[in-house]
């Protein structure tokens, strides 16, 4: 294609995700949404169809600076849809962990917590400067984290792989795949105001700062006490990694001891190989090992966590098999099953996840033509797998929700592996074909895998999930809620425990509803669906609570697998049960214990 054209094409792209931005900007959330991907208007996903599929051709058939235009112009298109809670003027987005980290934040900007004493400060301490100093909303702050961490995974996965390997296509193809989103997996990583899940964001910013330090550490001119530049810029990043949330630098730390234990073989078994000339990691690992483990076993909740995943590994009754059976038969009773969700969820990364492992098997076997220090990165990265699949595995057995996050950390180093990978396989397929046409045919199928991964990066009825969209009336219903309450009178909540408002609303450590174990609750299915909803909450009196995001998770998207709508109705008509507050998303009705 001519420069010319090429410059038009890029323009269009651009012009057509700003558009769709504007127009989903133009149409803001008025109620609560059961599915942003069906709320936003189709002219905003036109936009963003059109620029994805420009990015995507021109990112594999463009070099140099082209290429980089035709990258920045997939990453607006992708950051748009993660941002649309944001743009769409959304109160805030998330009901569980979303909510308390809302709340932590609220606390740092009331002075009732110090952001030392969080284990994870980051985000709270980025958005309540963003709150004082811009005068925006504590909701909309949080909202803004997420995008501001979500970038420079777009960013740094194609650096990443042009440090590793120089080569066009493996950075292309490496920018497409991170438009996939693979560490997001709805199980354990999610796309919102979740540490753990933005931390992984910058991980390709560590592993950015490790491979510049082992191709240029003994180059350059050395700061005090033995450190290059760019050794400093890896602790740096990794110890920004660690406020982010510890958990994922504890998996940086495993993947560089890793390349120390590689670097220590190899200097052992060979004379004249990439790997002896790298300067070596041993400190590194040492030092950020030593960090991050005073700084979390400083922590209280750290502590805890911990003793939760040793419980669930000695257990018998804890674990992933018993999660897993109890999820799929439940899938099985709304009219779904796991085969279906994993196609949904997981196919794209389990196509991906096969062809990085059968290529670093190749490789290993000496069967492709990659040059030694390409091939060395890929050793480093790929062995590093071996321990860190070994801490999926404990996870998977004493923390099912840990070993999910695990993987997402996985997915980060696959997604940088992946540019080599299929870059290799795409050069193979040239040989088979013309090479217009290998690039058109991995075009098309990373294309679809771009489809099938930003199609479940939120939560949405596709995956039997709700959209965790947060409206306005919730909120006031809520808070009003906890203004008017009786004193020790608990909240019961449909199908879901309300503590997680009170965080968002109160503050954390405000030592309200989360504080008794009689406060807050969920309502006992058997007795409420029987009608008894006097008896419903252990024969005590209680608040329960209902908000349009309940009656769309438990009624729409469950099928009414746990409640049903006329047990719902019921309690309008109960003589045990007076409504005492009422909006369009959100009621509370205050229910005597023994009134039937």
């Amino acid at each position: 294609m001519k420069r010319a054209a090429l410059e038009i094409v890029l323009a269009i792209g651009y012009l057509a995700v700003a558009g769709a931005a504007l127009v989903a900007r133009a149409n803001p959330a008025d109620s609560y949404e059961v599915s942003l991907y069906a709320a936003t208007p189709e002219l905003t996903w036109i936009g963003v169809g059109i620029a994805l599929a420009i990015a995507v051709s021109t990112t594999l058939a463009c070099r140099g600076r082209y290429q980089g235009v035709a990258i920045g112009l997939g990453a607006c298109a992708v950051t748009t849809i993660v941002g649309l809670p944001l743009i769409r003027n959304y109160q805030f987005a998330g009901v569980g962990d979303a909510l308390s980290h809302l709340g932590w934040t609220r606390d740092i900007v009331t002075g009732n917590l110090f952001p030392h004493e969080l284990l994870y400060p980051a985000l709270h301490s980025i958005a309540s400067t963003i709150h004082f100093v811009g005068g925006a909303p504590l909701e909309r702050a949080v909202l803004l984290m997420v995008v501001v961490f979500f970038v420079p995974f777009l960013i740094f996965v194609p650096l990443t792989v042009r440090e590793l390997s120089g080569n066009g296509l493996a950075i292309g193809i490496a920018a497409i795949v991170s438009w996939v989103v693979l560490p997001i997996n709805n199980v354990g990583t999610h796309m919102g105001a979740h540490t753990n899940s933005n931390a992984l964001f910058l991980v390709p910013v560590v592993l950015f700062a490790l491979i510049a330090y082992l191709r240029r550490g003994d180059d350059l001119e050395r700061l005090p006490f033995g450190l290059s530049s760019f050794s400093a810029l890896l602790i740096l990043t990794s110890l920004a990694l660690l406020f982010v949330h510890p958990q994922q630098l504890a998996s940086v730390v495993v993947l560089i001891g890793s390349v120390s234990v590689i670097q220590y073989l190899a200097r052992w078994r060979f004379e004249d190989h990439p790997m002896v000339d790298h300067p070596t990691t041993y400190a590194h690992t040492i030092v950020l090992g030593l960090i991050g483990g005073v700084w979390a076993l400083s922590n209280e909740r750290f502590r805890d966590a911990f003793g939760g995943l040793v419980s669930g590994i000695i257990s018998q009754d804890v674990g992933a098999g018993s999660t897993v059976a109890q999820r799929g038969s439940s899938l099985t009773e709304v009219g779904g099953s796991l085969a279906e969700l994993f196609v949904k969820m997981f196919l794209e990364a389990a196509i991906i996840g096969a062809v990085v492992g059968i290529f670093l098997l190749v490789m290993w076997f000496g069967w492709t033509n990659i040059d030694r220090e390409t091939k060395a990165f890929c050793t480093y990265f790929g062995l590093a797998l071996i321990p860190l699949g070994g801490m999926f595995l404990v996870y998977f057995v004493g923390t099912p929700t840990m070993a999910f996050r695990q993987v997402g950390f996985i997915y980060v180093v696959i997604t940088i592996l992946s540019g080599v990978a299929i870059a290799h396989v795409t050069t193979g397929l040239s040989n088979v074909v013309t090479t217009p046409g290998a690039n058109a045919l991995v075009a098309t199928l990373l294309a679809a895998f771009v489809i099938l991964g930003l199609m479940t990066v939120y939560a949405s009825p596709l995956i039997y999930q709700p959209n965790q969209h947060v409206t306005d009336a919730q909120m006031n219903g809520y808070e009003s809620s906890y203004v008017h309450e009786v004193e020790d009178r608990p909240h019961a909540g449909f199908g879901a425990d309300p503590f997680r408002f009170d965080h968002g609303i109160n503050g954390v450590e405000s030592d309200r509803v989360s504080s008794s174990p009689f406060e807050s609750g969920v309502v006992n299915g058997s007795a409420f669906e029987s009608g008894n909803y006097s008896g419903a909450y252990d024969g005590h009196d209680y608040y329960f609570v209902v908000s349009e995001y309940d009656t769309t998770r438990e009624l729409e998207v469950y099928d009414e697998l746990d409640y049903s709508e006329e047990s719902l109705e019921g309690i309008e008509r109960s003589p045990s049960a007076n409504k005492v507050i009422s909006n369009d998303e959100f009621r509370m009705y205050a229910v005597t214990a023994g009134g039937e």
